[in-house]
């Protein structure tokens, strides 16, 4: 399957989901807390991978006079954030920018906070923070969550899948020394519960499965989509408690 036909498959089966990946509002306003930032302050934030617009409404409502960059790669996807924004009475503090998180154009020191909830594995983790730093001024927050092993040794099975899906899987303490190394102050990590996992992402992925089957009926590389969503969520229910999403708040040097 060639990317361009893979990427309009996900937007198809994901455009209409809650979140298009692990996470919840809660996890959010979770790690919103630990930033420990003034939350009524002007601030200049940056909601990176943002898909549909969950975590960016969350950050909205709980910042509620900050001003909020959201990224995607998709189009279609900010579409949709720019309605329930719109339906959420905010959206004329939300600014949406289509395009590559690779090739951020932002100025130098620009942000307060720069978020990103379960996207940043799309550049790495190392070169994500690294490349991220140049965009929040001195002391500003970066809240980022991110695949980890929740145990140093994990069976086989999960241990293959992952090391072939994202060979930068890697446990919270050598998450927490790339964040140090690249000049940054760990202020908080949290673990995303399983219900962040099943109840906010895999069932209902699920329950759209069938609909995006019919809309493509007869063709082999939706199936496959299908497929991989399906194996997927049953890796996670089976191997939980070896790896989740660590959420990552760190303060610029």
């Amino acid at each position: 399957m060639d990317e361009q036909t893979m990427f309009a498959l996900l937007v198809d089966l994901h455009r209409d989901g809650p979140r298009q990946g692990p996470g919840s509002d809660a996890e959010t306003l979770r790690a919103l807390e630990l930033t420990r930032i003034d939350r009524d302050a002007a601030l200049d934030v940056a909601d990176i991978g943002c898909g549909t617009g969950a975590s960016t409404l969350v950050l909205a409502r709980g910042l509620p006079n900050a001003r909020i960059t959201a990224v995607d790669l998709f189009p279609e996807f900010l579409e949709i954030l720019a309605d329930r924004a719109r339906d959420a009475g905010c959206l004329e503090r939300i600014e949406t920018l289509a395009g590559s998180m690779e090739s951020l154009s932002f100025r130098v020191e620009e942000f307060d906070l720069i978020w990103s909830e379960g996207a940043i594995y799309n550049m790495g983790f190392r070169e994500g923070v690294a490349a991220w730093r140049r965009f929040l001024r001195p002391g500003g927050m970066l809240a980022v969550s991110e695949i980890t092993w929740l145990c140093p040794d994990p069976p086989d099975e999960v241990r293959r899948h992952w090391e072939s899906e994202y060979p930068e899987i890697g446990t919270a303490s050598e998450k927490i020394a790339i964040l140090e190394r690249e000049g940054y102050d760990l202020f908080g990590y949290t673990v995303l519960p399983p219900a962040a996992w099943t109840d906010a992402y895999y069932r209902p992925t699920g329950e759209r499965i069938p609909a995006f089957l019919e809309r493509h009926q007869g063709e082999p590389d939706a199936a496959e989509v299908a497929r991989l969503e399906r194996e997927e969520a049953d890796l996670y229910r089976r191997y939980q408690d070896w790896f989740s999403y660590g959420f990552y708040i760190a303060r610029r040097r």
